[in-house]
């Protein structure tokens, strides 16, 4: 059986932790901010983890990460 292929885009946007949960950058912090709040988009900053359900979904498609 040939190797499977990982998600090409997946790859680039979530990273997988020791603990097994992923990790991905929030959205909505690339443009156009002039009307955001200064507190929203401080919000915005860093890395979170993913839900359970949603995590389930990216590990299929990154199945050697």
């Amino acid at each position: 059986m040939p190797k499977m292929k990982s998600h090409s885009g997946a790859k680039k946007r979530f990273k997988i932790t020791a603990n097994g949960k992923v990790k991905h950058k929030k959205s909505n912090l690339s443009h156009i901010l002039t009307g955001e709040s200064r507190k929203h988009k401080r919000h915005l900053r860093g890395t979170t983890t993913l839900r359970k359900q949603d995590a389930k979904h990216i590990k299929d498609v990154l199945p050697y990460k």
